[in-house]
């Protein structure tokens, strides 16, 4: 599957994602800087039933947040240096604790994603248009 979408469609965007992926506890957003990664899993972490604004976890490396009851984390890994620094991060331990992971930049460590982590693929195509593509 692959949609282009704008800003003004996100919160659409994101309540298809939920509805046909989040059976998926693990999700892996790959896009170049700038595409919207935080915005779009902000919108996510609002159809997830979280309340709290959504920040950001560049510095940080993840941000925990509870929606409807359930446990969602939101992981930069920008900064990452690689698996190893994950691992002492703790970043496998919270697959395991939390009801969703949201996954940025996984490309720094990709070993460490789960085996089920669900791909998502997003290319800027002008400063108003990004596509989104899902593999199969």
């Amino acid at each position: 599957m692959d949609k282009k979408y704008t800003l003004n469609e996100l919160d659409q965007l994101a309540a298809l994602l939920v509805e046909k992926y989040g059976d998926k506890p693990v999700w892996a957003f790959h896009a170049p800087m700038g595409a919207g990664k935080t915005t779009l899993i902000g919108r996510i972490c609002k159809q997830l039933g979280v309340t709290s604004a959504v920040t950001s976890p560049t510095f940080a490396l993840m941000n925990e947040y509870e929606g409807n009851g359930k446990i969602i984390y939101h992981m930069d890994w920008y900064r990452l240096q690689g698996e190893q620094e994950a691992r002492q991060a703790g970043v496998e331990a919270t697959f395991d604790y939390a009801d969703f992971s949201l996954v940025e930049w996984p490309e720094k460590a990709p070993n460490l994603l789960p085996e089920n982590t669900q791909h998502f693929e997003i290319e800027i195509l002008d400063p108003e248009h990004r596509r989104i593509f899902i593999p199969s």
